[in-house]
């Protein structure tokens, strides 16, 4: 009967800005068993991080991919939950040490999945409580956006600049406060 080849457990750590210290998850990583950690300094919204996307590429089958948190590796909670996917459809598995989460038991498993369907459930309700809010101002005469530049008053006076004859469409926009596009708009829909 073959062997199989052990599991390596590889870590990623990654710290918003050079003056934040990764040396915290360095230590648990190593702890926890990693016999490499690869570190990122960026942003966790930036796409490009080249150390996970190194580590990404190096996980083979069997291989646990460890972070000190979930907040560590993923922008968001969608991200994750991708990321994870991803990892299991290769053989590979998941571990974070603070959360208590590891893809290579029944039970990590679980917890992940509940907290997918908890992300889910928190944008259904956002979604739903947004879309009630923009109701309710519809309701009161509100409208949402950016307020309309050229009133009523401001068209009926650029007109009358117009009418005179000394005044360009150009000239005509600046005396009222608006650009000359949004003029010519007003006009046409007048």
């Amino acid at each position: 009967m073959p062997v199989s080849a052990p599991a390596h457990l590889l870590g990623y750590a990654r710290v918003s800005t050079t003056a934040q210290d990764p040396a915290l998850q360095h230590d648990a990583l190593t702890a926890a068993g990693c016999y490499r950690v690869w570190t990122d300094t960026a942003s966790g919204a930036l796409t490009a991080r080249p150390a996970l996307d190194d580590v990404l590429e190096r996980l083979g089958p069997g291989d646990v991919l460890v972070v000190w948190r979930l907040d560590r590796l993923a922008r968001s909670l969608r991200h994750l939950l991708q990321l994870v996917d991803e990892l299991a459809s290769r053989g590979v598995g998941f571990r974070s040490l603070t959360e208590s989460i590891d893809t290579t038991t029944a039970t990590g498993r679980l917890v992940l999945h509940l907290f997918g369907a908890l992300g889910e459930f928190e944008r259904d309700l956002l979604r739903e409580r947004t879309a009630a809010g923009l109701q309710a101002a519809a309701a009161r005469g509100r409208r949402g956006g950016r307020p309309a530049l050229m009133t009523p008053a401001k068209l009926a006076a650029a007109k009358a600049l117009l009418t005179d004859g000394q005044h360009s469409v150009g000239g005509a926009a600046a005396a009222v406060g608006v650009s000359r596009a949004t003029l010519y708009r007003a006009l046409q829909d007048s």
